[in-house]
């Protein structure tokens, strides 16, 4: 990647997992993405609609998740991916997406994928 835009540390609630416990509690999920974008438009115009409103994806990817209910984190990371893709002017990206929790004596366990455009 060359330039970026990125969102760290996006905290979303959601049903996820495949133990019956799981599926009747909305666990953290925590969110890293870092999406390819020319950032040298909207340095030299200053105007908003130049950019990769980061929080409009943001706005974006609470919504999806909060409404999902996917058995896997790498089910629920590939089609975050494919959103982000389809909706947003973004080339390719890498996301991070971590369970809190998940496992004793781990902070987190989770998936990185990193995927473009076809």
């Amino acid at each position: 990647m060359t330039d970026s835009v990125f969102i760290e540390g996006l905290q979303i609630d959601t049903l996820i997992g495949i133990y019956d416990w799981e599926r009747r509690i909305r666990q953290p999920l925590v969110f890293d993405v870092e999406m390819e974008f020319d950032n040298r438009k909207p340095a030299a115009t200053d105007a908003i609609a130049d950019t990769l409103d980061y929080k409009a994806v943001s706005k974006r990817l609470i919504a999806y998740v909060s409404a999902s209910e996917f058995g896997l984190v790498e089910t629920l990371a590939e089609r975050c991916a494919e959103l982000i893709l389809a909706e947003f002017p973004v080339a390719r990206l890498r996301l991070k997406l971590s369970k809190p929790g998940a496992v004793r004596g781990a902070r987190a366990v989770g998936v990185r994928i990193e995927r473009s455009r076809a």
